[in-house]
């Protein structure tokens, strides 16, 4: 038989419902409410601070559900000069491809709150905060997830069949696959898979970026603000071909461990991220990619619910993963590590 909550934590939860009734604005947070717009850029802004990725790139408010891109890049020069005597001078259409749209979609963060877990964390003065920093933790690590595996969007998102929440919202990399597939390269002398090492596609990791690189558009490819985004597997085979080489001396294994040596790949400053497929490369600029949400959306309500024996605190809010230049995306998947 469940046991309901201790004294203890019956006054940690009423606390805690006091706590985010006078954060958010309202009288009783058991109730559904909408979120006020500034607060949910402050919300936002706390769920970023969560993810070094997210601060990175861009989180924006938008208005509607469905309209067109905020940062509109200019895909090529505009600068030059024209002699007025014998003609007019024109503006240069440079404003990219023809996709310029974004859409958001129904999404939600709901979490249940055991009173097991409620009454262990009792002690804690601090308990609203620990609960209040763990959900958005979770909530900026399951962003960048969809960011980076999303393909589709299910009307029931089912977890246990896409455990990485393909089915919950179009990531980035399903739009480059969708919208720039040249942009895309999937396999190369095998069908199905790039090879990486020797007698492969490409014989080593800066090959395999410069490569990536080159599928950017020409007019952007020299802005100097790409960045490549590496797998873990690649870097790690990369670091593992350096320890070999270098590893026993001292300094030398210093260097490789705080990833002095291995900065850049390709001529390209390279990040590893949280949840970005282990076999891929991106090429992108920070500013490139972005999350939007529509900032009159965020609904959130919480709950007891002794038949469960747990809290439920539910969040929902429209929310969309854009690309702003496709011509400044390029992506490599499907890599295979060759045997050395």
């Amino acid at each position: 038989m469940a046991q309901p909550l201790s004294p203890a934590a019956a006054e940690r939860y009423a606390q805690l419902q006091v706590d985010i009734a006078e954060t958010y604005g309202v009288q009783d947070s058991t109730r559904q409410f909408a979120v006020e717009p500034t607060i949910t850029q402050e919300l936002n802004d706390a769920i970023t601070a969560r993810a070094d990725f997210l601060e990175r790139i861009n989180i924006v408010l938008v208005n509607e559900v469905k309209g067109e891109k905020v940062f509109i890049g200019v895909n090529g020069p505009v600068t030059g000069r024209t002699n007025t005597k014998n003609k007019d001078r024109e503006a240069k259409d440079a404003s990219g491809l023809d996709n310029t749209q974004y859409e958001l979609q129904d999404t939600h963060s709901d979490v249940g709150l055991p009173y097991a877990k409620i009454d262990a964390w009792a002690k804690f003065p601090d308990f609203a905060d620990r609960y209040s920093a763990a959900v958005l933790k979770r909530i900026a690590q399951d962003r960048i997830m969809i960011g980076f595996h999303g393909t589709h969007v299910a009307p029931d998102s089912d977890p246990v069949a896409y455990p990485k929440l393909q089915d919950v919202n179009k990531g980035w990399l399903q739009q480059a696959r969708e919208q720039i597939p040249a942009q895309v390269l999937k396999e190369g002398k095998v069908a199905g898979k790039v090879t990486l090492g020797v007698g492969g596609d490409y014989a080593n990791l800066d090959a395999l970026v410069h490569d990536t690189k080159q599928m950017v558009d020409e007019n952007l490819r020299e802005d100097g603000d790409l960045i490549a985004i590496i797998g873990s597997d690649l870097l790690a085979a990369d670091k593992a071909k350096l320890y070999a080489k270098q590893g026993d001396t001292p300094t030398e294994k210093e260097r490789i461990e705080s990833m002095q040596v291995i900065a850049t790949y390709g001529g390209l400053l390279s990040f590893s991220v949280p949840n970005f497929p282990v076999n891929a490369v991106l090429v992108t600029s920070w500013d490139n990619l972005s999350i939007y949400i529509q900032g009159s959306s965020w609904r959130k309500q919480t709950v007891d619910n002794p038949k469960r024996s747990r809290v439920e605190d539910y969040n929902s809010r429209n929310e969309g993963y854009v690309i702003e230049q496709l011509e400044k995306f390029a992506l490599t998947e499907n890599v295979e590590l060759l045997e050395a």
